[in-house]
């Protein structure tokens, strides 16, 4: 007998009653739901951002042949 309780599905707790949860729900079927935003990148931080490494005196020198 003890083998056949190991095999049965164990019963799921049920949660306790949110009202933030059921306000929400009905706020949905009413309205509908949000569409899901998007963040917007920060250019700002990206133009701030220094080179990680200094350039060489020979990448400099070819920088000033070119231009």
């Amino acid at each position: 007998m003890p083998d056949d309780w190991d095999l049965m599905a164990k019963k799921k707790k049920s949660k306790p009653f949110r009202a933030v949860k059921a306000v929400k729900a009905a706020a949905r079927a009413v309205v509908g739901n949000v569409p899901p935003t998007r963040r917007d990148p920060d250019l700002t931080k990206e133009t701030r951002k220094k080179p990680k490494h200094k350039s060489t005196l020979g990448k400099l020198l070819r920088d000033a042949e070119r231009n």
